[in-house]
């Protein structure tokens, strides 16, 4: 895992154009356009989402917008009044992350992130189509009811992450810390994924882990490092960072800078403007410019 996330790393840093800005922005818009047509859909059958619905068969058969449609497949119903408040601080809680992550990562990478993921559940649902029995799916009207639920609720996770003490109001009122919401979070996935298996719905029991292949992937390493004990993590970083920093001070004093960036080699000689940091993520004393500080692959 830790060889695929450097390897995304690099590619989103030698690709900084590469995928779609704002990108949570028109997800959030599109679901909310389907979710109100959906409402106004008085048809029996709510011709609609099945026309929105993934479909491996018919996606086959030449219905290629199948493969992006489903992503807007509202996962919460809109019977009730509670149903679309709901819905609407669910799209508003994806928005803030969604847009949180890109402005961390970059476009890049946040386009990878969540383009994976929508890519695995596309995988799994035409491997679970092609092993099913023939029977089952005909049962099913030729769906797999797929929906982006669990991908979106695995940016938080990558938010938890990256911001373990970031304070939200729960209900409003209730300040609490993202990082206790994403182990209630994890605990709500492994419920449904019990429940499921108990249900004996196999596709709801695997839905959840496929969803957060993407987030093991990109955030896995970062994660380990976050659950290492607190104590040998801060001595680790401690160790590294001053004699690093010692290191790096030997090595600049026969220079005329002070500070250069290990991404793109400028320093504040050369560039008496340009603003220098240094990564507390990264293993050792690393300076990056302003423009790479939070795009940039982590020294390990």
């Amino acid at each position: 895992m830790k060889a695929m996330s450097r390897a995304i790393e690099r590619f989103c840093q030698k690709h900084r154009k590469f995928g779609i800005p704002r990108l949570m922005l028109y997800v959030v818009i599109i679901s909310a356009v389907v979710y109100l047509i959906n409402m106004m859909d008085t048809t029996k059958d709510k011709e609609f989402l099945l026309f929105v619905a993934f479909s491996p068969s018919r996606i086959l058969k030449g219905e290629v917008w199948r493969l992006i449609s489903w992503i807007f497949f509202p996962s919460l119903g809109n019977s009730g009044i509670l149903d679309k408040v709901f819905f609407a601080l669910a799209l508003y809680f994806y928005y803030f992350i969604g847009s949180t992550l890109e402005r961390e990562w970059g476009t890049a990478k946040f386009t990878v992130y969540y383009g994976l993921g929508v890519l695995l559940n596309i995988i799994f649902g035409f491997v679970f189509w092609f092993v099913m029995p023939k029977a089952i799916y005909d049962a099913m009207g030729g769906y797999i009811f797929i929906t982006v639920h669990y991908i979106n609720l695995s940016l938080f996770f990558a938010f938890a992450t990256l911001f373990p003490d970031h304070k939200i109001q729960l209900f409003f009122f209730i300040p609490i810390k993202i990082k206790w919401l994403a182990l209630l979070d994890a605990a709500l996935f492994a419920f449904d994924i019990v429940k499921s298996l108990i249900a004996g719905d196999i596709i709801m029991a695997i839905l959840p882990i496929v969803a957060i292949l993407n987030y093991i992937i990109i955030c896995g390493y970062d994660l380990r490092r976050y659950i290492r004990p607190r104590r040998l993590r801060h001595a680790a970083n401690t160790i590294n960072f001053k004699t690093a920093a010692r290191q790096a001070r030997r090595e600049n004093e026969s220079r005329n800078y002070r500070h250069k960036c290990a991404v793109c080699a400028r320093t504040d000689a050369d560039h008496p403007d340009l603003e220098f940091r240094y990564c507390s993520r990264c293993n050792g004393y690393h300076c990056f410019c302003s423009d790479h500080i939070n795009n940039h692959v982590h020294f390990q």
